[in-house]
Parts: C-alpha cells; sequence; structure tokens
C-alpha cells in the first residue's frame, strides 16, 4: 500500500531518505508486558519508532518497552529495513542516535546516517533539516485516541495499532 501511494504520488516505490524517531506512550493499569520507564521523559510506559519517507509513510514501526534507549529501539527498527528499500542512502536522526545507532548501522548497511542539527534559535517553530517528515507522522497519531495511551496488553498489537493507523491516513488520501 506504501509503494502505491509513493507511485500515485509520482515517486519511485522505494525511497532513498528515511527519517527515524521514537515516541514513549504512557501505559493504562492493566498493561504490565513490554514496559518500562523512560528515564528522560519521566513515562512509565512503552516506546513507539517508526521510519518514515518524506510523505510521512511508514516503512518500519517498531514498538519496545519504554526503558530501552532510542540507539536500542533504532537498531531494533532498522532490522526490519533489511532488503525492503534497495534505493535507501540515508537515515535522517535525532541526538539520541548518535552512538550505537550510527556505528550499527556503519557496520551492517551501505546507509549513511545524518544527525540533524537544531537550528539557529528564532522566533517560532523551526523545523530541523529531513526530520519534519517523522514529526509530522507523530502529530498524526496523536489524532488518533486509541494511540493516546498504551492500552494493549502485548508488543504486537501495540505494533498493529500503529499499523492500522498510518493505513487509515493513506486510504484517506485516496
Amino acid at each position: 500500500m506504501v509503494l502505491f501511494e509513493r507511485e500515485k504520488k509520482g515517486r519511485q516505490g522505494s525511497p532513498s531518505l528515511l527519517a527515524i524517531d521514537s515516541q514513549s506512550v504512557k501505559k493504562v493499569q492493566f498493561v504490565s508486558g513490554g514496559t518500562g520507564i523512560d528515564g528522560a521523559k519521566s513515562t512509565n510506559g512503552r516506546k513507539g519508532t517508526i521510519l518514515v519517507d518524506r510523505m510521512g509513510l511508514p516503512f518500519a514501526i517498531k514498538v519496545a518497552a519504554g526503558n530501552i534507549s532510542d540507539n536500542q529501539a533504532g537498531i531494533l527498527a532498522v532490522g526490519l529495513l533489511r532488503e525492503k528499500v534497495p534505493r535507501l542512502v540515508k537515515i535522517a536522526a535525532g541526538k539520541g542516535y548518535k552512538n550505537a545507532f550510527c556505528e550499527h548501522v556503519q557496520a551492517n548497511f551501505p546507509w549513511t546516517v545524518e544527525i540533524a542539527q537544531r537550528p539557529e534559535p528564532g522566533r517560532g517553530f523551526v523545523p530541523e533539516k529531513n526530520r519534519w517528515p517523522v514529526e509530522r507522522s507523530f502529530g498524526w497519531l496523536n489524532f488518533r485516541r486509541r494511540l493516546f495511551k498504551e492500552v494493549e496488553k502485548t508488543i504486537l498489537s501495540a505494533e498493529a495499532m500503529l499499523q492500522i493507523a498510518f493505513i487509515s491516513f493513506i486510504i484517506n488520501r485516496l
């Protein structure tokens, strides 16, 4: 479905650039499996990591416990891209991915990782180069009430809910 949407917009099926980021989501009381506390955000729950193209379409979705680092979550997510994106050249990432994630990608894949630098502070919101699509995708996901809190008992069903949300975005474009 993602490849069809890209071709419909006049792009090739495989992107040359993907952006990666993660978002921590609080869990509800009865969810216990695969959760942890994200110390940077003081959130007890799960961390969803996505890799999207410039159109905001997902190429990898990975949900893990909230207590793993962005580097570890990124390594899990980038493993899902193997042989899925033949034209991929670069992954745009934030500062949370600058250590183990970069080393892992360099050692195992022919891609480069570009760590986004914060632009000069100015008035209002200034997006980081090549990372705006992933931030916009998380913004879209925030409109899905089911994803506002982590209510899924398993990590697989949490990933499925993210996939369903992205499918609904693509269907709404038709």
